[in-house]
């Protein structure tokens, strides 16, 4: 019987993994994308500045913080992406650990194809911080427009300027050192889109500043640890730092907010929250990596389920979301909807780990160009 119902389960998951596998962006010379949004935009004629303390803290933090994208990085050195690939292999056990390919389109692939595809998955996943780091450009000016307070509007314009360094430096990292780039993956498409297109200021910051800004702080962490490139490992410890400000930020804003919502506004945050988190999840499957490869994506499901790496990657995404969530009081409002649907994601551990304002202070105490 329970044999039975671990292949039901199985099957079911492997469904699930192709249904998402099916999704990807087809747009690949796409070099615009608009959205539409219909939102007020707030002048305030209060301009005393501290009138909320942690904000304009925070605020000066950020102007000392600032670097210079272009010399405050070592852009000379030379970097061997395919011998970068091979290191970073062999630090994790090798390409292909684990995991049986039988009966899989890559069933037959050696060490050859394996490298291009550690090279291709590596030129896809920089990509996706550049475009999510856009993303994180358009959102930010976009709570300077419509939130209400005049030290957030302070604060915010440092992060515009934060997240133009952040596409300037990632962009500059696949154009010299890499050799290639990806379009936006599709899941994080719409979820950009949604944040965007939504008119309330506080879902900008719950969907950027919690969100995906939470994800791509634990992203790059485990990509900074990862890497073997001394270079990429700098930048990353660079904005890194940025990053957890950031969060840090949409916390403060949003704490004072939510406690003056009532139950029903605030399952409707809990919900938003969770269909981002299940969106961001999702995208880390390189659908468009197995296409440029000539693979149905959909074919590797089998492959992408035994890997145990994905599972916990994909768990340890949500160890910076899930804490600053409980510091909102979003896990347990409204009868605790949220605890539930992270707990059906197999997350919910993480509640209790440190939230983003005790580790930017962490952060801060480290020099940036000093990588771990």
């Amino acid at each position: 019987m329970a044999e039975e119902e671990g292949s039901a389960q199985r099957e079911a998951e492997l469904r699930e993994l192709r249904e998402v596998l099916a999704v990807t962006n087809t747009a690949w010379d796409e070099t615009e994308h608009t959205v539409h949004s219909d939102y007020d935009t707030f002048f305030t004629w209060d301009y005393e500045k501290g009138a909320r303390p942690k904000l304009d803290k925070l605020y000066e933090k950020a102007k000392r913080a600032q670097w210079n994208a272009q010399t405050d990085l070592p852009w000379e050195t030379e970097v061997d992406q395919e011998a970068v690939v091979v290191a970073n292999a062999e630090a994790s056990g090798g390409f292909l650990v684990n995991v049986d390919p039988a009966g899989t389109p890559v069933a037959s692939w050696g060490d050859k194809e394996w490298l291009r595809f550690g090279i291709e998955s590596q030129n896809w996943t920089l990509s996706q911080f550049l475009h999510g780091e856009q993303g994180a450009l358009v959102c930010t000016a976009k709570i300077v427009e419509s939130v209400p307070w005049i030290d957030a509007k302070y604060y915010a314009a440092t992060q515009v300027m934060d997240e133009a360094r952040h596409v300037e430096v990632f962009s500059k990292y696949l154009d010299e050192k890499l050799s290639g780039h990806y379009p936006i993956n599709a899941h994080l498409r719409a979820l950009l889109d949604d944040i965007i297109a939504d008119n309330r200021w506080d879902i900008t910051y719950l969907g950027m500043q919690i969100m995906v800004e939470g994800l791509a702080l634990a992203a790059f962490g485990f990509m900074q640890q990862m890497t073997t490139e001394p270079l990429l490992k700098q930048l990353l410890r660079y904005v890194m730092a940025d990053e957890a400000r950031h969060v840090a930020f949409g916390v403060l804003s949003l704490q004072e907010l939510y406690g003056q919502l009532s139950t029903a506004e605030l399952r409707e945050r809990q919900e938003f929250a969770y269909e981002a988190a299940v969106r961001m999840r999702d995208r880390f499957l390189q659908q468009e990596v197995w296409e440029r490869m000539g693979v149905d994506p959909k074919a590797v499901a089998p492959i992408l389920l035994q890997t145990p790496e994905r599972k916990v990657f994909q768990a340890m995404l949500f160890s910076k979301i899930v804490p600053n969530c409980k510091k909102l009081g979003l896990l347990d409002a409204a009868d605790g909807w949220l605890r539930h649907r992270f707990e059906e994601l197999g997350v919910i551990q993480f509640e209790d780990w440190a939230d983003t304002g005790e580790e930017y202070e962490s952060l801060q105490a480290q020099p940036a160009g000093q990588a771990s």
